[in-house]
């Protein structure tokens, strides 16, 4: 297991404190052991007791607002708050802190695939206590439903895909998709970009920027190479769907 930044245990203690939150569960890269500082986000789930209403997202603003600026500054703590009554229901969304800001997101199956698989609590309950198992065919269900939601949508945008943080999001996504599809596991971003669709030296890029490294990609041929690479995927897992 990957030791988790101070911040964690901090955050975990600040929720705690609050006497509504239940619990505080690890997904993403630091449950995978895929974690790097200041590379990695810090993926997150909090388990609350009873809705999250606005006072009580008033308080959770406030208490992100200054770890952002304190112990977490550049570390890209997120935290999806789920009440757990409905905790089961997918389509349910969740106020979410992400990158700065309080939205509303559902848990997704990926997400509940790296809960349930490879996440830990922090505190509370362990997340394969309040979480149903996920086979492998599950899996397969999560990937197909992120690849033929939010991506589709992005394939029919090119115009996002000049963003060079959507560029790389897209090849790794479209990497570890076409893997969840084919074989029911889920696989990390460093595992994903050694199986990018991309030629040599994008996946040389790509890698030198997940260790952290200052790499830049031509920003044309990149955006090219992932739009199209998304387009194929989503076609492809939409035709899996059709069947």
């Amino acid at each position: 297991m990957v030791v988790s930044p101070p911040v964690v245990a901090e955050f975990g203690r600040e929720l705690a404190a609050l006497n509504w939150v239940g619990g505080l569960l690890v997904a993403g890269s630091l449950a995978t052991g895929d974690y790097l500082p200041r590379v990695s986000d810090l993926d997150l789930v909090a388990l609350v007791d009873g809705p999250v209403d606005a006072d009580r997202q008033a308080t959770l603003a406030a208490l992100h607002g200054r770890l952002d600026t304190d112990s977490g500054e550049g570390l890209r703590l997120g935290c999806v708050y789920v009440d757990t009554a409905r905790m089961l229901d997918v389509q349910v969304r969740h106020p979410t802190w992400t990158h700065g800001q309080l939205v509303q997101r559902i848990l997704s199956g990926i997400t509940r695939a790296e809960l349930v698989r490879h996440g830990y609590a922090i505190f509370g309950p362990a997340p394969r206590d309040v979480l149903p198992p996920m086979s492998a065919d599950d899996v397969r269900a999560a990937a197909r439903a992120e690849l033929t939601g939010y991506w589709a949508w992005a394939a029919r945008r090119p115009w996002l895909w000049w963003d060079p943080v959507i560029a790389d999001l897209g090849l790794t996504s479209m990497a570890r998709g076409r893997y969840a599809l084919r074989h029911g596991e889920l696989l990390t971003k460093s595992e994903a970009i050694q199986r990018a669709a991309a030629p040599g030296w994008l996946i040389d890029q790509l890698a030198a920027r997940r260790r952290g490294e200052n790499v830049s990609s031509p920003r044309l041929p990149a955006a090219l190479i992932a739009w199209r690479d998304a387009r194929r995927t989503v076609a492809r897992a939409r035709k899996e769907l059709e069947r």
